[in-house]
């Protein structure tokens, strides 16, 4: 297997990447742009482009923000609101694999920026039942959350004829290069499906036998072009306007907003995704199984472009936590209703052929790993030297003496430790 050079990056990432004659890839060039535009200049485009949409609005809102009450949904409603003076609707598609934390930072969110919120929270059955299937046939457990957070808000927009709606980073050109941030790329159904969704819509998601039907799939059924055409409809990500790093921003919204951070089963970072049960357990867990790699290659490259660690830090960092089996899968089994044999059975299906092999005993074996690249040619002249040592912060739970080892489904109403588990 291939990896980069400079970071942690396989060959074989889902979202593609290449590699220049140095061997470094297209995520870490693309990142060298962040040190290349005119950021003043990039926020005054963004005021320019915002004052066209200011008080346009057919509703008091001037804007529409989504957010999962994680760190980057504090710092896009932050800058919306507090630096350039929109007024936002914000929107959540209630992922279901809530933490308790995940609830309350939501909560503080609205409440610290005094923001109106809408909540989709669709039957906790049905979401099972499209579960299942997206296991069975694509082998991921996470569809039915990028599907319902990247339909939701536009479905709002057009409905309300909100029309402009703002995206944090363009994962896609952040984490590989998929586009340059001279392109001020936008988020558009086309892209929602080919990048967000690897192609796989609701359409492909009904099954008659499970009970799964096209007209239950209304939640994750994008507007039509004639919905967006009439409604102008407008997805523009921040990440193209402001120098995008996620741990400063963060912090920043720490120490203004009281953000809650958290460990993780299976990386170092300990603010992104505390929101879900899942995003860095069983969800990253299945995405090794599949390519061989984790969340801890994925917030390792960042840092080292970041020029907050070295490549030989991140790769240790590999070592500790890309072959945890995260105890959060037997909460997932559990709630889906799988054992654990069906679970490897399913997803072995989705194994990359060019990573992982069975040995003569039948077991699966990973055949290379970034572990085995800390070494190689190139390397040292293609090494970002590291400038800044940044350590993740570890905030005190507003409840410690709550395990939080079960989802909290928010939508049905907040359960605190008052009444927790009342209502079966």
């Amino acid at each position: 297997m291939k990896y980069c050079t400079r970071c942690l990056y396989p060959e074989n990432h889902p979202l593609g990447l290449t590699f220049d004659d140095d061997g470094v890839c297209s995520g870490c060039r693309v990142h060298e742009e962040k040190d290349e535009l005119n950021w003043q200049e990039r926020f005054q485009e963004l005021k320019d482009t915002i004052n066209k949409y200011r008080g346009k609005s057919l509703t008091q809102y001037d804007c529409i923000i989504p957010v999962t009450g994680d760190g980057d949904s504090y710092y896009v409603t932050h800058i919306m609101k507090k630096e350039l003076g929109l007024n936002p609707l914000l929107v959540t598609y209630n992922i279901q694999y809530n933490t308790k934390r995940g609830i309350r930072n939501l909560a503080n969110l609205l409440t610290k920026l005094d923001c109106d919120h809408l909540q989709y929270t669709v039957n906790p059955t049905l979401v099972k039942k499209i579960t299942r299937i997206a296991m069975h046939k694509i082998g991921d457990m996470y569809w039915h959350c990028l599907a319902g957070s990247q339909t939701f808000p536009v479905q709002v927009a057009t409905k309300f004829k909100i029309p402009f709606i703002i995206w944090g980073v363009n994962g896609w050109l952040d984490q590989v290069g998929m586009f340059s941030h001279w392109d001020l790329v936008e988020m558009t159904k086309k892209v929602r499906k080919e990048h967000g969704l690897r192609g796989h819509d609701a359409e492909m998601m009904c099954d008659e036998k499970a009970g799964v039907t096209p007209k239950l799939m209304q939640a994750f059924t994008y507007p039509t072009d004639a919905q967006l055409e009439t409604a102008a409809i407008r997805g523009i990500y921040l990440g193209n306007y402001i120098r995008w790093d996620a741990q400063k921003q963060i912090e920043l919204m720490i120490e203004l907003y009281d953000y809650e951070t958290a460990d993780q089963e299976r990386t170092f970072n300990k603010y992104e995704t505390v929101h879900c049960h899942h995003s860095a357990g069983t969800h990253d867990y299945i995405k090794f199984l599949k390519y061989g790699y984790g969340k801890a290659s994925d917030h390792a490259s960042r840092d080292i472009r970041l020029k907050r660690m070295t490549r030989e830090d991140g790769i240790e960092f590999v070592k500790k936590y890309q072959n945890k089996r995260p105890k959060d899968l037997d909460l997932f089994l559990s709630w889906i209703g799988m054992n654990e044999k069906e679970f490897f059975t399913t997803i072995d299906h989705f194994r990359h052929k060019s990573i992982w092999e069975k040995n003569k005993q039948g077991e699966w074996v990973l055949q290379d790993s970034i572990v085995n690249h800390i070494h190689g040619q190139n390397i040292d002249s293609v090494r970002l030297e590291k400038i800044e040592d940044r350590p993740y912060i570890l905030t005190q739970s507003k409840e410690p003496d709550d395990p939080d080892a079960e989802y909290a489904l928010t939508g049905r109403a907040y359960c605190d430790k008052r009444n927790y588990k009342a209502m079966k």
